[in-house]
Formats: C-alpha cells, structure tokens, sequence
C-alpha cells in the first residue's frame, strides 16, 4: 500500500515538471482506463481526502506494517543511527514517501542528539503532505533543519542532490518499495542508486512473507478503510477530472498469492456501464476489474538477492518482535 505511494506514491515513469499537473493526471487516467486490463495509478491516491485515510489505515488493528515498522523504530533507532556513524561521514536525510514523519522522527531525534549539523528533506507526491510537515515538524524538533520536496521521488532526489554535496542517508520506509512489481522493484533500485554516491547509505523496509491471512487481513480491513481509500481514486476523479463513477457501482477486492508474494487490490464493476471523463467514454462490463496497486511480500534472502543486483551491499537488518517486517541497511558500493 501507497505510504505513499505510494505512494506508492512510488512509480515515478512519467517527469511532468513542466507540464499541468491536472492534464497529466488526465493523461495517466486515460492511459490506464484505455489499457487492454484497466488500471489506474496508484500514486493519485493521495489527495487531501486520501491522506486522511490512509493514515486511518495505518491505525487499523488488522493493518500490522505500521505497528512493526515502529516498533523497530522506537526500539532501535539508535543502534541504526550509530551504524551509519560509524561510516564517519556528515550525512544529509532524504526521505522518500516522508508521510506524516512519525517514523522517520525517532531517527531524527537521535540523529540530533549526535549531530544537529544536517538537513531533513522530505519527499511527498502530496503537497499536503509536505505543508503538514512543514508546520508541525519544527514544534517537534525545533532544532531540525528541513526542506520539504514536494514531487516524483528521483526529481527531488536529483534536487536534493543540487542543494546539498554532502554523502546521503536516504530512508524509504513504510514497506514502500513493494508498490513496485518485482521486476520494477528491480528498476527502481538501479535508477535510485544511480542517483546516489558511494558511501550513501539507504534504510528501506520490506515487509516479509508469513501466513496469508494475516496478510490478506490487512488489506481488507473490517471496517471498509481500505476499501473506501481505492474508491476514493473514482471521487477524485470526479471532483477534479469531471468523471461521472457511480461509487455504488464498484467494489473493492483484494488478492494475495503466497507463492509470488504480490498483494494485489482491484476494484470491480458490479454491471454493465459506462464512464465518461472529458472526452472519452470508457465502457465497463459487468465483472470487469481496475487493478489499483500492488503491496509486494518478500522473503530475507529475496531482499538480500536485490541489493547485490542493484549495486548495493546489504550491511545489517533490524526487525520487528514477531520478524514480519524488517528495515535494511544498504551501503551505496
């Protein structure tokens, strides 16, 4: 699930630096909705409305990745943070998917008690996001230095990279890295490490395999969160692409392969219909599904594999009390 995409927001195929962000969401929707099997871009889940509900997903109690991941956080900050110190360098943070930073805070916090001299930029697809943090960031950590980034992760990486030569502690946590298939997780480290140094150092979390239903639990929680933030993408679109989606006339439907490791989300037309947005009509026939996003599992020795490809050396994990989830410490080789 998008963090974020995630949010995802995370598939950075497309730079519109120069182009309106509101055409290219059109773009994007015609892209998928044209597609042979529909599908729409995870990252469009976070407007103002799907950021409320997703941090409501992360609170849900079937919804376990957001417990782990700070579990090891609050516990363990600090043996993180001593060993990126212990490459002896002055590094800047950037946080790809930052959120609402109440993760990456306890870093932070640590990391200040060692050495205030660095800057914090948060990346977000959100500008919500950003603003959030920007406001409430500094009442927290008064003494953090932050520059917020507001846009695709590798064009605020690259700009992150304009404003400061110092070595880079990237964290792309939240389980983040699985809103990609495999195969583009593959990618997308390549492409990530290519925007870094040697001597970087990048933590991001995976959540690992364990018994399906726990799994699937957590992405179809009993409350209907889950299922009202992927229709939520079908309000936005109405709202700011003049679409007419009846919301009644899909539902929500999640999958996961155990053997694959892929949790896969879908929405489905419940009948024949049809969709206009601007000037094309989409037809929908009954049954018919939109894949929506991917919350890809992994196995250690799959994330271990995908460092030593993507020309990174895995140095150390750092787990939850049950091992569901683990966050990673690559160094940039």
């Amino acid at each position: 699930m998008a963090t974020t995409t995630v949010m995802n927001p995370l598939l950075c195929k497309r730079v519109a630096a120069l182009q309106d962000p509101q055409e290219v969401f059109y773009q994007d929707v015609v892209r998928g909705l044209t597609a042979t099997n529909k599908y729409l871009d995870s990252k469009y889940f976070y407007d103002t409305k799907g950021d409320a509900l997703f941090q409501q997903i992360m609170n849900c109690h079937e919804y376990y990745p957001t417990n782990c991941e700070m579990e090891i956080l609050r516990e363990q900050s600090a043996q993180i943070i001593q060993l990126v110190q212990s490459y002896g360098r002055q590094f800047d943070v950037v946080e790809l998917g930052a959120g609402d930073a109440t993760k990456s805070i306890h870093l932070l916090e640590q990391l200040l008690q060692i050495d205030p001299d660095f800057t914090y930029y948060p990346v977000d697809i959100s500008g919500n996001v950003i603003h959030q943090l920007e406001r409430s960031l500094p009442e927290k950590l008064p003494s953090l230095q932050l520059h917020g980034l507001n846009g695709e992760y590798f064009e605020m990486l690259h700009q992150a990279n304009i404003l400061s030569s110092r070595s880079k502690l990237v964290l792309c946590m939240g389980g983040n890295i699985g809103n990609f298939t495999p195969a583009e997780t593959k990618k997308f480290c390549r492409q990530l490490r290519n925007y870094l140094q040697p001597g970087d150092i990048l933590l991001t979390g995976f959540d690992l395999k364990k018994h399906p239903q726990i799994i699937l639990n957590a992405y179809n929680d009993s409350e209907g969160i889950t299922r009202n933030f992927n229709l939520n993408l079908l309000h936005r679109m109405n709202n700011e692409l003049g679409a007419d989606f009846d919301i009644s006339k899909f539902d929500h439907y999640p999958t996961y392969d155990p053997g694959t490791g892929a949790c896969k989300s879908y929405l489905v037309s419940l009948e024949n219909q049809q969709v206009h947005i601007g000037t094309h009509t989409f037809d929908f026939a009954v049954h018919e599904p939109i894949y929506m996003e991917i919350s890809q599992k992994y196995s250690l020795a799959e994330t271990e594999t995908l460092a030593l490809q993507t020309g990174f050396k895995p140095v150390a994990n750092f787990f939850d009390e049950k091992r569901w989830f683990v966050d990673c410490v690559w160094l940039c080789s």
